[in-house]
């Protein structure tokens, strides 16, 4: 592992800081507590680390390594609980990751401060991460905000498995003890960050004790990377942003379209190997008078039948520049009432955060949103 002006030992695996300590003329086991220090105990700089002695210590910071967890900058609170962070990265770029505490009855919250004492953490408490994999996204999806951004870089496996190392420590919770979900679905498109995104997986899983199983990535549809997904050993669960029940309409709301067609994408969905008890999940943002209607719903049941497969519909979640507009309530259950006839288990997922910018689909840079419900930000 080579060192730099300022390397970051968060995204190293468990080899890499073997190798590390070895070059410093220390034990290998040097190396797993490095390991342990960075990701389970997730200790925040080299002169945490009390296991090492003093002169691996000072090697360490004479050779530039740092922990580097990335710096959570600003914070905002929506009355459900929800919390939207701006994460600061180290060549002053940010990406926003939201953290939503929820009981096991699947309810949202009073609005209290839940996680911020560990004693005060429900008996069985759960709480979902949601993680971005890109600054900004370059998808272009015509009802999400972070669009608006295009892309400007991906993140490194350190940037991204930080921001859930930086909300775990803000909150005062720890996995395993505590039950922590993560959905890769904030900024950007996983699928086209693949190997740093599946680096952080693998890490999270070794170092933070996050189980896969408690994991879901959502990908607008990059057809090669979702078969490369599921040779993986360790991964995820799919989730599959639909939108659309026709090509017509999904290159419309979803310009992807027109790279990886529905066939291409369905056969790829069809083909994916499932785990035991595991199902595909198909998002589906609901767009008013646009694809929200009967006929949608009735195209939508045909190009899923017969497929393990669950349904998430999501009204929009509406923001500034976006030409859409949420559907009426009786249009979303009349879809979801079409699809669960055709034998589809289908669910309307609760908006959270709507009120902070923090709901799906509104995830944009806070520098660049110059209002939140007319409150300077």
């Amino acid at each position: 592992m080579k060192a730099s002006a300022r390397t970051c030992l968060l995204g190293a695996n468990r080899a890499q800081l073997v190798e590390l300590a070895t070059e410093l003329g220390q034990p290998a086991y040097r190396g797993h507590q490095i390991f342990d220090a960075i990701y389970r105990q997730r200790l925040e700089s080299v002169e945490q680390i009390s296991t090492l002695p003093n002169a691996m210590r000072s090697a360490l910071r004479t050779r530039g390594f740092e922990v580097g967890t990335p710096v959570i900058e600003k914070q905002f609170s929506s009355s459900d609980g929800t919390i939207r962070y701006l994460v600061a990265l180290d060549d002053g770029e940010t990406v926003e990751t939201v953290w939503m505490p929820e009981g096991d009855d699947g309810e949202s919250g009073d609005g209290s401060e839940a996680g911020e004492d560990r004693r005060k953490l429900p008996e069985r408490f759960r709480a979902t991460i949601c993680i971005s994999s890109q600054v900004g996204c370059a998808v272009n999806c015509q009802f999400c905000l972070t669009a608006a951004l295009g892309v400007r870089r991906n993140l490194t496996a350190g940037e991204i498995l930080g921001q859930v190392c930086a909300v775990l420590r803000d909150r005062g919770v720890a996995p395993p003890q505590d039950r922590v979900n993560l959905v890769f679905m904030g900024m950007g498109e996983p699928f086209l960050n693949y190997e740093p995104f599946m680096d952080a997986v693998r890490l999270l899983v070794e170092g933070v004790g996050i189980p896969e199983s408690r994991m879901t990535v959502s990908t607008a549809g990059i057809v090669p990377r979702i078969h490369d997904f599921g040779r993986e050993e360790v991964r995820p669960k799919l989730a599959i942003s639909l939108n659309a029940s026709n090509d017509t309409l999904r290159e419309h709301v979803m310009p992807l379209n027109r790279k990886w067609d529905l066939e291409k994408l369905m056969a790829a969905a069809r083909d994916f190997p499932l785990r035991p008890r595991e199902k595909l999940t198909f998002e589906y943002v609901l767009l008013r008078e646009v694809n929200d209607s009967t006929v949608h719903a009735r195209e939508l049941a045909e190009l899923i039948r017969g497929m393990r497969a669950k349904v998430n519909l999501i009204a929009l979640n509406p923001g500034p520049g976006i030409d859409f507009q949420t559907p009426e309530t009786n249009r979303v259950l009349e879809f979801q009432r079409i699809l669960i006839r055709s034998g589809i288990p289908t669910f309307i997922r609760r908006p959270r955060g709507r009120d902070i910018y923090a709901a799906c689909g509104q995830l944009k840079r806070t520098v660049e949103l110059t209002t939140i419900s007319g409150a300077r930000l």
